[in-house]
């Protein structure tokens, strides 16, 4: 060990040592911080100095630099210490102080506020604190402090820019438990977490660190080829899941029944449906053409995304010169546009809203369409290409890339990244609109505009469109003029040539960063093209009337791993996020779908209606009449236990006990004559069996009502999500800080609200197929698919010794949502009966009795505390 010592600080001193001699000059310079700061009035001056590095539950390790100079009054600058903060006399003390001969701007340190000065009659005391975060395996300065990732360890080194030959009066480093080796063996004192030296010189503060390997290599793959991968893997899995589903679906055909109703029912044989429809696809397709191009759509979508992803990686690693960026981003906008062709065909049928028969648009409207997509965006793309081949017009470089533009080149720029924008804003609009238009999505009023004035509608989308790409543009000028702000505080003054230079840097980077940014959440067409799949093939039969529309148990096969991937899309993956593990985002998709496919199997055996048996089903459920008749045998389940009640309380009213009695044995055997000679379980009442069928016939009803109700349930945890991200101050940072910061946390927001409308969704579908008697037990099932990869997501993340709170925090609102929409749902099946009561308390009052009403407010009750809990960690 004492040889490995001697020889890292031998090393150490050959590299001080060529560093400071190569460059005569550059040596003496670091000394004398120049003749306008008087350094040699700076040799009386008393210094302290502390570094914390916190890593302990932290995403991101951070190091803090709190350090306290008290120089005398007899440095000429020690005044202009005390004046205010913006006076250019201020700046250049602080300046010669803090940083030397260092051009301001070239660190990228953070501090949370302004140094603070304290005035004596003898000196001025300046207390500044810095701070930064280990991202990159690349050195970075931190006050008087350097950090230097050096393989696997962490090299400190106290290196001010100033008062480099004073004795400083003390010095402490805080290394949060983590194993260390003091390199020049000065310390004055040592424990397990702290090193301290007294009256040393800067150069004999050198320390070395040694991270948590599974944090070191978490942070090397953030900056390796394995998060390449890892996004690539994603958009692989996305594109192949698409890809089955589409293929699956041109053989099956579509999930509902098209034809002629059956006729009107005549007892129980005659009312037994036709077909048993969970896991039967059917083959009535009644419109072939359709299915076919829709298909040919979401084939043609897996191709392009992992090709357009894998391609805007590979650029992204390569480092493409702006020019080919530019070139080549306007042409994929405008191949994706012109390849989604949203005019190819009118509306479905049996869109919403709209007759099962009505007309798609005639030849000369699709060509109409045609015509206005095709002109406003190849209008845009030539824009774009005219600046590029015109660059000289607009004082450009032919790369693209002018180390200073003037005001013909900043605009030249500004359309060139506005272009590329605008036309990926529009790819991805594009495909959305034929996802959710052949799917049946859309509203009819929608469609009817799009068919009939097509050129007013290009105009006013390509006008919306170009107005978000002016406000990113916005954006990220304003963010970046904050940066350069931030780092440039101490300068007297901007150089105008190095602002000037700045800007055309951003400018540069605009259209390329920004397009990575929207394509990186084009993820959620794939989530839309499930959604419109699914649509499409549980569209409404084509009927003379619904009542006696054939129903089924649940999703068929194809179904449900159609909303498994939508619960897996927009639920699952937040883990990997909140793990910051980017680069298993491919293994958490499918960890995901398979964790939710376990919980369907263990539950569809344990479901109410799994256990009722087939025949059952077929005998009681399945139709319009069948639901009426279970739903009122429900409420009538409900009077006479309620009557029981009165009747120990001792208000009877002339009811009998034998009565009562007689009743509920009445109801039961409605359940049992239709088991096909299986007793059904005991505790089962018709009671759980209408909750268990839920509040519509089709499955498709149920799982848009609770999708809508998990929505709104979402908000407020939506809300607490945020607000918990914009107070981390690394997330502050990103937000406020960073081109896309605030698009970024605008996204999130609606992605959050996807999430729980996603999972809602999945819910109702699957409501008939997840196990327990009580709603609230099918909230909890599902919330356990979620968590099997969560438990795997908080192993990863006690492993790498990072915050698993926000994760938690996570699940426990899904949890919490998923309740309360649950809740909610047992209502709608008796919403009829709200009429009948004073409020929907009484109405829940009603239907869960007062012991289980007692027991659910209890649920959510911990819930509750639950969550305020994990905040009040979160938090403190």
């Amino acid at each position: 060990m004492a040889m490995t010592r001697w020889w890292r600080l031998l090393s150490l001193v050959v590299l001080v040592s060529c560093m400071w001699t190569c460059d005569p000059a550059s040596a003496q310079q670091r000394r004398d911080p120049g003749t306008g700061c008087h350094p040699e009035h700076l040799q009386e001056s008393s210094v302290e100095a502390t570094l914390r590095l916190q890593q302990h539950k932290q995403s991101h390790p951070r190091v803090v630099s709190d350090m306290t100079v008290r120089v005398p009054r007899l440095w000429p600058l020690a005044k202009q210490l005390t004046f205010s903060v913006q006076s250019p006399q201020y700046r250049l003390a602080m300046r010669c102080l803090l940083l030397g001969d260092e051009t301001p701007g070239t660190r990228n340190e953070w501090h949370p506020r302004d140094p603070v000065v304290t005035a004596t009659d003898s000196s001025v005391e300046v207390h500044y604190v810095a701070y930064n975060w280990i991202t990159t395996d690349k050195p970075f300065p931190v006050g008087p402090w350097e950090i230097v990732p050096a393989g696997r360890t962490w090299m400190v080194y106290l290196w001010p820019r100033t008062l480099q030959t004073v004795r400083w009066k003390r010095i402490e480093a805080d290394l949060d438990g983590l194993a260390f080796s003091d390199l020049v063996e000065r310390a004055s004192s040592s424990t397990e977490n702290k090193l301290v030296w007294t009256n040393r010189l800067p150069q004999e503060v050198q320390v070395e660190v040694d991270p948590p390997r599974l944090r070191q290599l978490t942070a090397t793959l953030t900056q390796s080829l394995w998060t390449t991968a890892g996004v690539a893997s994603w958009w692989v899995c996305a594109s192949i899941l698409i890809a089955v589903a589409a293929l699956r679906a041109r053989h099956t055909g579509t999930a509902a029944e098209h034809g002629t109703p059956p006729p009107p029912p005549v007892g129980d044989a005659a009312r037994q449906p036709a077909a048993d429809g969970p896991d039967t696809d059917t083959d009535t397709d009644t419109d072939t053409e359709h299915s076919t191009s829709f298909t040919r759509t979401l084939l043609e979508w897996a191709v392009l995304s992992g090709a357009v992803a894998l391609a805007l990686l590979l650029l992204t690693h390569r480092g493409v010169k702006p020019l080919w960026c530019a070139v080549l981003g306007i042409l994929a906008g405008l191949a994706l546009v012109l390849v989604a062709r949203p005019w190819v065909l009118g509306a479905p049928p049996a869109a919403p809203g709209a007759g099962p028969d009505e007309p798609a648009p005639s030849g000369d409207g699709r060509r109409g369409q045609a015509r206005a997509v095709t002109a406003a965006t190849c209008a845009v793309a030539g824009t774009g290409l005219l600046v590029i081949a015109a660059h000289g017009a607009f004082g450009l470089p032919e790369n693209l890339a002018p180390v200073t533009t003037t005001a013909p080149g900043r605009t030249g720029l500004v359309l060139v990244g506005l272009a590329t924008v605008w036309l990926w804003l529009a790819a991805m609009l594009a495909w959305a609109w034929r996802f959710a238009h052949e799917g049946g999505l859309l509203r009819k009023h929608w469609t009817e505009q799009w068919d009939e004035v097509p050129a007013q509608c290009v105009a006013v989308v390509g006008c919306l469109l170009a107005a978000v790409a002016t406000i990113l543009l916005g954006l990220a000028w304003h963010a970046s003029a904050k940066q350069w702000g931030r780092v440039n505080w101490l300068a007297e003054h901007y150089d105008p040539a190095e602002y000037n230079k700045y800007q055309s840097k951003l400018l540069e980077n605009f259209f390329f960063s920004d397009l990575k940014w929207i394509f990186a959440y084009s993820w959620v067409l794939t989530g839309i093209a499930l959604l419109a799949l699914l649509r499409y093939r549980n569209r409404p039969a084509r009927t003379q009337g619904r009542r006696f529309e054939r129903f089924s148990r649940g999703p068929s096969k194809l179904d449900r791993l159609l909303i498994v991937s939508l619960f897996a899309f927009f639920v699952g993956v937040r883990a990997a996020k909140f793990a910051n593990a980017s680069a298993l985002y491919g293994v958490w998709l499918v960890l995901n779908i398979v964790a939710v496919y376990m919980v369907l199997r263990i539950g569809r055996d344990w479901s109410v209606l799994g256990r009722m048996g087939k025949s059952f089903y077929a005998k009681r459920l399945g139709t319009e009449p069948h639901r009426d008749e279970l739903v009122k045998k429900a409420r009538h389940y409900l009077t006479v236990n309620h009557q029981k009640r009165l009747l120990d309380q001792g208000h009877g009213d002339g009811v009998t006990s034998e009565g009562l009695e007689k009743e509920l044995e009445d109801l039961r055997n409605w359940l049992v004559t239709a088991c096909g000679g299986n007793e059904p379980p005991e505790q089962i009442s018709v009671l759980d069996i209408a909750l268990a069928w839920g509040p519509y016939g089709r499955w498709w009803s149920n799982a848009v009502r609770a999708g809508r109700l998990a929505f709104w349930f979402g908000l407020p945890a939506t809300g607490l999500l945020l607000y918990y991200q914009a107070q981390a101050p690394y997330w502050r940072a990103q937000i406020l800080f960073t081109p896309v910061g605030i698009p970024e946390l605008v996204a999130d927001l609606i992605l959050y609200q996807m999430a729980w409308a996603a999972a809602g969704f999945t819910l109702g579908a699957l409501w008939r197929l997840l196990p327990g008697r009580r709603s609230q037990a099918r909230a909890w099932f599902l919330t356990a698919g979620y968590g099997v990869p969560v438990v795997l997501a908080a192993a990863l993340i006690q492993v790498i010794d990072t915050d698993p709170r926000q994760l938690l925090l996570y699940a426990a609102l899904l949890l919490c949502v998923l309740t309360l929409t649950s809740i909610c749902m047992d209502l709608a099946t008796f919403r009829k009966d709200l009429q009948y009561q004073s409020s929907r308390s009484a109405l829940l009052l009603s239907v869960y009795q007062l012991r289980g009403l007692s027991v659910q407010i209890a649920w959510v009750l911990v819930q509750a505390a639950a969550i305020v809990g994990i905040w009040v960690h979160l938090t403190h």
